[in-house]
């Protein structure tokens, strides 16, 4: 657990250490309208998300059928290759291409899940999946900070060179030192993907809960690429709006990373569906009074008050996830629920960049609430209705058979 925990850490540094100075990189490559820079910076951004959403069901299918240790190390040294030929680009359409292939790669988040789900008693499921989302988070939090400060003393290129040893070093170690007990059954007859995949979004309890995972990305991102300009209008102490802004996302970030791992445990004593529900209770509670505040430090202590609330969302959802998943498709269930996180991932700041122009970010502010507190009606709703996970056709036809 510790191990893929440091990993998640470094992939997700890895995935977004190159925010900061994306658009100079551009630059030193030929691109010096600034305005085709910022086209550019978001398409390069944004294709690897879109690769991983498309790729995330097919490498989850996979790890069911050969095993979620070797879909780590599959990833692992994949994204080591693409990045450090990321360092090698002379254009923006090289980079846009290994970004792409880089997300199309990719799969270390969804395959580390499930390898911990799955060789996790399931009293602890919560705990070990809460450590997980501190590790990925904390990794998003110093990414773009560790990118920004080693581009001043390295350059923009040896970052990647220096990234890639790293997560290939990770790799190494995840293959020494983590075992995967719990593998899948070699005898188990298994469809094709499309199969699967049917199946699985055949499952109403899964389905509930992707639409969750969905809405709660959504929610949460809609309004931060306005967070910048809400910070600018309020007016950041002595006139650092860069700094400020990035603050306002660290401390959600920082509440985030150590509020999980304790959520977690409370999942696994008191019930991951009460703490999801109250989790997202919460987060619309702090999310509302985002439209009243009057000052960036008003604004920083919602901010951390709302990411204790957050840490509680992803590890319940993956923990309620492994709960319905029908035995032996617990990647492909994660695989699924990734690409629902990344649908709201990329669908979020873009509907609320554009939304905002017509409500103001205060008013976004309150529609992200009104949301949250929409799906923790609809989780609770949910609930009550969901059955227990069903059997795959194939499974059912085997078990017969014996």
């Amino acid at each position: 657990m510790y191990i893929l925990m440091v990993s998640q850490f470094l992939v997700m540094g890895a995935m977004t250490m190159i925010i900061p100075f994306l658009p100079l990189y551009l630059k030193e490559m030929g691109v010096t309208d600034p305005a085709q820079a910022q086209i550019w910076s978001g398409v390069i951004f944004g294709i690897n998300f879109l690769s991983a959403f498309v790729m995330a069901p097919v490498w989850g299918s996979l790890a069911d059928k050969v095993g979620r240790k070797i879909m780590v190390l599959r990833s692992g040294v994949g994204m080591a290759i693409v990045i450090f030929l990321t360092g090698l680009a002379t254009s923006p359409v090289q980079l846009l291409l290994l970004r792409l292939l880089n997300g199309t790669v990719s799969g270390f988040i969804p395959a580390s899940i499930s390898l911990t789900a799955t060789n996790t008693p399931k009293e602890k499921a919560g705990y070990a999946l809460g450590m997980l989302q501190s590790g990925a988070v904390a990794g998003s939090i110093l990414g773009p900070f560790i990118g920004g400060a080693m581009a001043e003393i390295v350059g923009f290129r040896m970052i990647f060179f220096l990234t890639s040893v790293i997560i290939g070093l990770a790799t190494l170690v995840v293959l020494l030192m983590v075992k995967e007990e719990v593998k899948p059954d070699p005898s188990q007859k298994r469809g094709g993907f499309f199969a699967e995949g049917s199946f699985i979004l055949h499952q109403r309890p899964l389905l509930f809960l992707f639409s969750v995972g969905f809405l709660l990305q959504f929610a949460m991102l809609a309004p931060m690429p306005q967070m910048p300009l809400f910070v600018d209008q309020l007016g950041a102490p002595g006139g650092y709006v860069a700094f400020f802004a990035g603050l306002v996302t660290a401390v959600t970030g920082l509440a985030n990373m150590l509020s999980s791992p304790q959520l977690g445990k409370w999942g696994d004593r008191f019930g991951s569906e009460r703490v999801l529900f109250f989790a997202m209770i919460g987060a619309a509670i702090f999310s509302i009074p985002h439209a009243w505040v009057q000052s960036v430090w008003q604004l920083l202590i919602l901010r951390f008050l709302l990411g204790l609330c957050v840490g509680g969302l992803l590890p319940s959802l993956n923990a309620l996830i492994r709960k319905n998943a029908p035995v032996g498709k617990e990647s492909t269930a994660y695989g699924y629920s990734t690409s629902a996180v990344f649908l709201g991932n990329m669908l979020g700041p873009v509907t609320g960049g554009f939304l905002s122009g017509i409500i103001g970010i205060r008013g976004l502010f309150l529609l992200t609430g009104a949301m949250l507190l929409i799906g923790a009606w609809w989780l609770k709703g949910s609930q009550s209705r969901v059955s227990s996970p069903k059997r795959s056709p194939v499974s059912q036809k085997v078990s017969s058979a014996r």
